[in-house]
């Protein structure tokens, strides 16, 4: 069993939810995309569950990305769905009918299944049980899932999170100053999510470190 730091419970004040929607996270998302793109020319398939979706860039950006792609874009936080859900209004009329919306908070047995892929962006930290996000993806997913979850990583020392915390500050509305360090103490090494999915029977997920705070976990399922 890894042992953390239980993460205080974020996006509940409006502020924050006003901080997040408000902020630009267009690089590092259309970065995930065309990342994503490089790796599955052939597509996404279908239909892809975009968990822990927040204000719904990714799942936007999908639906851009390829013609045929339905997006269901899943987050515990209905004023971050509100938020999504208004900007989904501004896309063309054949790309807003291939989005739809749920909210749910892991596990949640409602969540359909035949998922012809599984992104995230930023979930894994926020989840106190991490097996929880890996059966969730065993629900959901078709044979031949293609699974793509990208999120923080905890630094290996104080000085490095203190110094990622820093450089984020100096962008990033204050407000999320406090939720970025927190989230940085309760995110995982790449290798006690190695470790996670070897305990998940997910042998064919790869665990990569990307930058100097990010890693993703990428691979198709049987």
């Amino acid at each position: 069993m890894l042992k953390r730091q239980v993460e205080p419970e974020l996006m509940n004040a409006t502020d924050q939810v006003e901080a997040y929607a408000a902020a630009d996270f267009s690089h590092s998302d259309q970065a995930l995309v065309e990342w994503i793109a490089q790796r599955f020319p052939a597509g996404l398939g279908e239909r892809v569950i975009d968990l822990g979706c927040g204000p719904g860039n990714i799942a936007l950006l999908l639906v851009q990305r390829w013609p045929q792609l339905e997006v269901l874009g899943v987050d515990g936080a209905p004023k971050m769905l509100a938020v999504a859900k208004e900007r989904a209004q501004f896309l063309p009329s054949d790309q807003a009918r291939r989005l739809e919306w749920q909210q749910a908070c892991l596990p949640d047995p409602t969540l359909p299944g035949g998922a012809s892929a599984v992104v995230s962006n930023s979930l894994l930290h926020h989840l106190h049980e991490p097996a929880v996000l890996w059966n969730s993806i065993k629900h959901v997913a078709a044979p031949g899932c293609v699974v793509v979850i990208h999120d923080l990583r905890r630094p290996h020392n104080e000085e490095g999170l203190q110094q990622l915390v820093e450089r984020h500050a100096a962008t990033a509305p204050a407000v999320l100053k406090r939720d970025y360090e927190a989230s940085l103490r309760a995110a995982f090494s790449a290798e006690e999510v190695h470790q996670q999915l070897q305990q998940a029977q997910l042998p064919q997920l790869k665990v990569i470190e990307r930058e100097d705070r990010y890693l993703t976990v990428w691979g198709q399922l049987a």
